[in-house]
């Protein structure tokens, strides 16, 4: 009886596995799947939800070649085959050939792509497969397919293709010079009008962008779309109205953007296996401690830190494959505390700035580059706080060093705390302290910069 153990295939993503069988004169027995002994050896988590089954009665029975929208796992149950694979996604593998003979002893895990094919070496053979999404009509219009007898791929069939049992269909696929290879799922974005938005469509040109007019987020049609298409989506979308979430209609819009529409974006994450990044706020804390560690409780002040709290809670709970990014104070492409403060410069303006908030500034571009990073890299899923690293200062002292770099007087930003800033004004409650810990994704492998040295090299100008 040989172990369980996992080998890599010339086609990327393709692996062998070898499965334990314990037999006696009884027959034999196996574990066809356990999901928590092959994930270990490197399988993916691929999240199977239906089991089919192929019973093939006579000996040279030949299927395929498809590669379908999903991940299979497969396996014989009786008999013994002679499988075919051939990756047909784009890239400099678009048509290698791997091929191997299957009993009840392997299992192969063929990823979305990669073509299938096989032909029984015995009669009475079952095989078997779990794939990760369910079969609908409308899913074969998704496959890609290929022919069995393509002289490119130059399959050396056990049974020759003109003495096997094919049916038609199988037998007029296109030749490998007339299919369109598949592409790799793509990541959507989510809010792509706004700062971390524009920041991302440079660091992503492939990707899909969404804003407001084509995916609103409280709206449930736009919800209705084929999900199978992506590999991630970055929710970089908020209600930020801060002061005007207290209000009745403001209250209403900010939970059905910052809660209600997360959970529904965890729910499909799950359903498709896709990885969800959620960008929160410091706004989910009280800003009583003096900084905040990425598993801190959230203790939020004002509707809109309670709205983006119960959005997160949402996301960790019903999402496996989870990126939950914490900022603060984010610096980019638009309307921006930076930029007005540059404006007021340039037009000699005193301005009166809170000084007893503190916290760091995060540009956009680094917290673009943190999102990659985490997406990209072998990081624990989770929750993860980002800014830019250095001294944490208040506004006032944000503002001050703005007013340098335009060429104006810092002495002319005066300082005022936020009580007085505030009075009389229907305002929500902010928290005192913003500073978020950043040790956990510094040991991810990334390093956030100086806030100082991203502000130099920030175009700071008067208008957009």
């Amino acid at each position: 009886m040989s172990e369980l153990s996992l080998v890599e295939t010339p086609i990327p993503g393709l692996m062998l596995i070898t499965l334990p069988v314990h037999g006696d004169g009884r027959g034999w027995f196996k574990e066809n799947w356990q999901r928590e002994k092959m994930v270990a050896l490197g399988l993916p988590d691929f999240g199977p939800v239906q089991n089919n089954i192929s019973y093939n009665a006579t000996a040279g029975t030949t299927r395929g070649i498809h590669a379908e929208p999903w991940d299979k796992f497969v396996t014989v149950a009786t008999g013994r085959v002679f499988g075919a694979w051939v990756d047909l996604r784009e890239g400099p593998g678009f048509g290698t050939v791997f091929t191997t003979e299957i009993d009840e002893a392997v299992a192969i895990f063929v990823p979305r792509g990669v073509g299938n094919a096989f032909q029984t070496l015995e009669k009475d053979t079952v095989y078997n497969y779990l794939v990760n999404d369910h079969w609908s009509p409308d899913a074969v219009d998704q496959y890609v397919l290929v022919n069995l007898a393509d002289e490119k791929l130059d399959i050396q069939w056990p049974l020759p293709l003109g003495q096997a049992e094919v049916s038609a269909k199988d037998r007029d696929h296109p030749r490998l010079t007339a299919v369109r290879p598949v592409p790799p799922r793509t990541t959507l974005v989510l809010g792509a009008d706004g700062q971390l938005g524009r920041a991302l469509r440079v660091m992503l040109p492939d990707a899909e962008f969404s804003t407001r007019r084509d995916f609103d987020l409280a709206d449930e049609a736009s919800y209705d779309r084929d999900w199978s298409r992506y590999s991630a989506i970055i929710n970089a979308a908020a209600y930020t109205d801060v002061d005007g979430a207290e209000t009745t209609d403001g209250r209403r819009r900010a939970w059905a953007i910052n809660a209600v529409a997360p959970a529904r974006l965890a729910q499909i994450a799950a359903a498709h296996r896709i990885t969800l990044v959620h960008v929160s706020t410091d706004y989910v804390f009280d800003g009583v401690e003096n900084s905040y560690l990425d598993d801190a409780p959230p203790s939020p002040l004002g509707v809109y830190g309670q709205s983006k709290a119960a959005g997160d809670l949402a996301v960790c709970t019903a999402a496996p494959q989870h990126y939950l990014v914490r900022t603060s104070w984010v610096i980019g492409e638009g309307r921006n505390f930076v930029r007005t403060m540059a404006a007021l410069a340039a037009r000699g303006v005193s301005p009166t700035v809170v000084n007893d908030q503190i916290g760091r500034p995060t540009f956009a571009g680094d917290l673009a580059a943190a999102i990659l990073h985490l997406i990209d890299s072998p990081a624990a899923f989770g929750t993860y706080n980002m800014s830019n690293a250095g001294t944490p200062l208040s506004w006032a002292d944000l503002a001050r060093v703005v007013y340098q770099r335009a060429g104006a007087d810092p002495g002319q930003v005066v300082d005022v705390t936020a009580k007085e800033y505030f009075l009389n004004q229907d305002a929500a409650p902010r928290p005192a302290k913003s500073v978020l810990d950043l040790t956990k994704l510094e040991a991810s492998g990334f390093q956030p910069r100086d806030w100082a040295d991203a502000l130099a090299g920030y175009p700071v100008r008067a208008t957009d």
